[in-house]
């Protein structure tokens, strides 16, 4: 079943085509990658389905309905989370803390039960406490819950911001450049670890990467941006040996198996 369809997506910004009629289907239970040299778009059509920027042209269907036009919060509560290519995490604060903020949108309580302290603030509360430690014990992170962000190393803060994206119970989730900073020890960890949320928990995950070592290895089908259009589509097999992208992107990449 299709989850989301892009159609003619376009945006500029100012004179500048940063995205040139995108089209996508991504069916549910998939692992896509968008991949292309530096400035070819990949972020920018992340921050248009998340709702970041609103789209020049075309229409974003997420489940039948366009997104177009809907702020970041209503497109997240709807079922779209992400991570970004660089880590955005409060680092002052504890992982259990940084965890407990992303489920703000899932809360009923007004703000003047949370000013007095009411019970059903109280309870809400202390469910979202329960939830987020589920969470961190499901990913083995539930040792590091009140140490602060900063502490840890640097795989496992990239752990801890896919365990907030979680926590908004998303069937699409958007991993931009999950593998950043990673060296091959860390690569090979990640890439079961995103085999394993897609298969626990039945999602369907975007990713933009350039270490082509996980993008061949764990996508089932890849689409390549060059300057905002779209320049392949297929299979690792098929873009691996495409003359085009080896051209524009992969080069000596193109060995990677």
């Amino acid at each position: 079943m299709t989850l989301l369809q892009i159609n003619r997506l376009s945006h500029y910004f100012g004179g500048l085509l940063a995205v040139d009629n995108l089209n996508l289907t991504i069916e549910e239970g998939e692992l896509i990658g968008l991949i292309g040299p530096n400035g070819a778009g990949k972020t920018t059509v992340f921050n248009l389905v998340t709702g970041a920027y609103r789209a020049s042209e075309g229409e974003i269907l997420f489940r039948g309905e366009d997104l177009v036009g809907k702020p970041p919060h209503a497109i997240n509560a709807r079922g779209i989370s992400r991570t970004f290519q660089t880590i955005r995490l409060w680092n002052m604060m504890s992982v259990l803390d940084n965890v407990r903020i992303a489920h703000h949108g899932q809360i009923n309580y007004t703000l003047a039960e949370a000013f007095l302290r009411l019970p059903r603030y109280r309870r809400e509360e202390r469910e979202i406490e329960e939830r987020s430690m589920d969470l961190l014990r499901l990913f083995k992170l539930e040792r590091y819950a009140q140490e602060p962000v900063k502490n840890l190393p640097y795989g496992q803060q990239r752990r801890v911001e896919i365990v907030r994206a979680m926590a908004a119970r998303p069937q699409l989730l958007l991993l931009d450049e999950p593998a950043a900073g990673m060296n091959p020890q860390e690569i090979s960890a990640l890439m079961d670890f995103i085999h394993w949320i897609r298969d626990e928990f039945h999602l369907t995950i975007w990713l933009i990467e350039h270490q082509m070592r996980l993008v061949m290895n764990i996508c089932e089908r890849i689409k390549v941006l060059d300057f905002g259009a779209t320049i392949a589509d297929g299979t690792p097999e098929e873009i691996r040996n495409n003359p085009q992208v080896i051209e524009a992107y992969l080069g000596e990449q193109a060995e990677v198996h």
